[in-house]
């Protein structure tokens, strides 16, 4: 399950790449075992604040 820093991390990137003309298009956390989830998925750092 994504942290409150992972949310925060994929708000800031967001912004970030808006600023530069890029899209960021999913950030996705990856952990042990294989499992991994996509922010954007769960609508998680993508809203407008």
């Amino acid at each position: 399950s994504p942290s409150s820093e992972d949310v925060a991390v994929t708000r800031e990137i967001v912004e970030a790449g808006k600023l530069l003309g890029i899209e960021v298009l999913d950030h996705l956390v990856i952990g042990g075992g294989g499992q991994w989830v996509s922010l954007r998925e769960r609508g998680l750092g993508f809203g407008v604040r």
